[in-house]
């Protein structure tokens, strides 16, 4: 199985996603706002992506973002 965005669309490695909610990280002091990009996303597992935030690497779960056209 491939990860799915929150519309259902598959996503790959390379590809840019936007969040679709609030996300709170541990170890972050600040949240992910709604809308913002996320670039060269590296899929994980069947529900996961792995993404670069500055120097931070972080997972996050696939159904909380949308695929960028």
């Amino acid at each position: 199985m491939e990860p799915r965005d929150a519309s259902g669309h598959i996503l790959q490695d390379g590809d840019s996603v936007t969040l679709a909610k609030d996300l709170k990280v541990k170890g972050m002091p600040k949240v992910l706002k709604r809308g913002e990009t996320l670039k060269n996303i590296k899929v994980e597992s069947d529900t996961s992506i792995e993404c670069k935030i500055g120097k931070s690497t972080i997972s996050v779960i696939a159904a909380f973002v949308k695929k960028k056209k």
